[in-house]
């Protein structure tokens, strides 16, 4: 039980600091300008719902992805963890992505799927993350990162629906130190991975 509810906590932890709600809520503001409340509220659906069927697919199919493409789980490991840590130190820089920066009108459908439903929520960074989590996986580990995910997805979508209130109430400054925490708990995520990847394929693992 113990071995469920620490894995279950490093799922939800690293899912929150890879998407972070709070951080994504002023980009949906920003991409969503002049939509009326009804516009915004399917935005944020359809935004949320494809990113869950995307990574929840991955997450499913992740093992016979590994098979096609002959992937192997050090490989994986080993760059998704320099990935995780690249998304997690520019976090910590404050570097944003040119897709949080765009300026172009888009319309309703495209803005939902592209750039909010990829790749700011289903980008790599969380691909990765969701794939590392089931890389040795049973059923129940699979229908746990799948459980919380859906949660996160759910909390995202919240956040995106009162994304208003909260910048308001919340702050950019407040905003911008939560993003950098999570910048830092992605840098140590992806450390590990890439650690452990690197004792998977020198056979260091115990």
């Amino acid at each position: 039980m113990n071995e469920y509810l620490t894995f279950s906590l490093t799922v939800f932890t690293g899912f929150f600091a890879v998407m972070n709600p709070l951080a994504n809520t002023p980009i949906f503001l920003g991409l969503v300008e002049g939509e009326d409340e009804k516009a915004k509220r399917r935005i944020a659906k359809t935004s949320t719902v494809t990113a869950f069927i995307i990574v929840a697919t991955f997450v499913v199919m992740g093992k016979y992805i590994f098979q096609i493409f002959g992937i192997t789980i050090p490989a994986f490991k080993i760059t998704g963890g320099i990935l995780i840590f690249y998304i997690g130190f520019e976090m910590l820089m404050s570097q944003k992505s040119k897709v949080h920066n765009a300026e172009s009108k888009e319309e309703e459908g495209s803005i939902a799927i592209s750039p909010l439903a990829i790749p700011i929520l289903a980008g790599p960074g969380t691909i990765v993350t969701a794939m590392n989590f089931v890389t040795k996986a049973n059923f129940l580990h699979i229908a746990i990162v799948i459980i919380l995910f859906a949660l996160i997805i759910y909390l995202t979508y919240l956040a995106f629906t009162l994304s208003e209130v909260i910048v308001k109430k919340v702050g950019q400054n407040l905003i911008a130190v939560i993003g950098k925490i999570m910048g830092l708990i992605l840098a140590i995520i992806g450390s590990g991975m890439l650690i452990e990847g690197i004792k998977l394929g020198f056979g260091l693992a115990t």
